[in-house]
């Protein structure tokens, strides 16, 4: 790619930048599509039901494939109903808001060693600072609705999302602090060795904090608490209609895939095989995340919505201080002759 970008010339770096901005996001919006597929499927078959089966292509259902086709066309076709006491430009730039970060974050996500749109140094702190903006979405949401039930959901879910967002970015001071960099390749790159050597084994704690965390980060089961139990309405985004409440949706989504592949890349070797001597490449971050969304799956199938006292329990008075004193002794072990351990 770097050889036809050189032999196209420099007038052509912004036309080239956007085909591989386009060819990055048409992908993870079909997937996007597809998990909320797959999450039906996986789900019923747990509970020993069909899931979607009836709509596919060209005369075939085909396991229900073109189901997602069919959502999308029933959400583009549907009235966006504004409420009379909202306000019309917050109210529909809240959704942008909230899905915009979560396909930003995306500039600087290594598929390879060299895929990768933008390799910047500080790749890391990049995503910290782009993803922590998408809890704005959820505030101007519930307020700009003018509905207290959409306004009390929203500050749930702000609340809850600034809670483990917390310990999230502790769980990521433990990676650098091994990697030694903040670039996300370089993260990679330090796990090399086969499976013993990747950050999971070491920083088993942080593993477990970051990825309980991402589930409550994107508002999913058993951390779902925008949708009240009392209420019984969809949380702060319960005025929006058709593609503005999509987007939401999507961006739900879009994170699961996100936080999955973070979480790959920085616990579980990202391209990286498992065994050396195997080969490198996507196929082996391509797995690993899809192991990771089935983990998303799973969860909402088994455990029940926990109360929103135990939710803010958990992440205050458990995850924070564990990888606090994670994070301490990792830095102890590094000044001793075992610091290797962590390289």
């Amino acid at each position: 790619m770097e050889q036809l970008q050189d032999l196209l010339g420099p007038a052509w770096t912004p036309v080239w930048t956007l085909v591989k901005i386009v060819a990055i996001v048409l992908p993870l919006l079909t997937a996007v599509a597809y998990l909320t597929w797959a999450e039906r499927k996986v789900i019923g078959w747990m509970q020993v039901r069909m899931g979607p089966n009836r709509v596919g292509f060209f005369g075939f259902r085909l396991w229900g494939l073109g189901q997602p086709i069919a959502d999308a066309v029933k959400l583009l076709t549907k009235e966006i109903i504004i409420p009379s006491g909202a306000n019309r430009g917050l109210f529909l730039f809240a959704p942008v808001l909230a899905i915009a970060p979560a396909m930003a974050a995306w500039a600087v996500i290594p598929f390879t060693d060299r895929l990768v749109l933008a390799n910047i140094d500080a790749s890391l702190l990049y995503i910290l600072a782009i993803t922590s903006m998408g809890v704005y979405g959820v505030i101007i949401a519930g307020w700009a609705s003018n509905s207290k039930y959409a306004f009390l959901g929203s500050l749930r879910s702000a609340a809850q999302i600034v809670s483990y967002e917390i310990a999230m970015g502790f769980a990521l001071v433990g990676v650098l602090m091994s990697a030694q960099s903040l670039n996300l390749v370089e993260i990679v790159k330090g796990q090399e060795g086969g499976f013993w050597h990747w950050y999971w084994l070491p920083l088993f704690p942080l593993f477990l904090v970051y990825l309980i965390s991402g589930v409550a980060e994107t508002n999913r089961a058993p951390f779902d608490v925008a949708e009240g139990e009392s209420e019984i309405v969809a949380g702060f985004h319960v005025e929006y209609s058709g593609m503005a409440f999509a987007v939401f949706f999507l961006a739900e989504y879009a994170n699961m895939i996100l936080i999955s592949t973070l979480t790959s890349l920085m616990f579980l070797g990202g391209w990286l095989s498992p065994i050396p001597g195997l080969p490198d490449g996507f196929v082996w971050l391509a797995a690993k995340v899809s192991f990771i969304l089935l983990l998303f799956l799973w969860f909402r199938a088994t455990f029940p919505r926990y109360r929103y006292d135990q939710i803010m329990r958990l992440g205050w008075k458990v995850f924070i201080p564990v990888t606090l004193i994670w994070i301490l002794l990792v830095g102890l072990i590094l000044q001793t002759p075992y610091g290797h351990l962590f390289h």
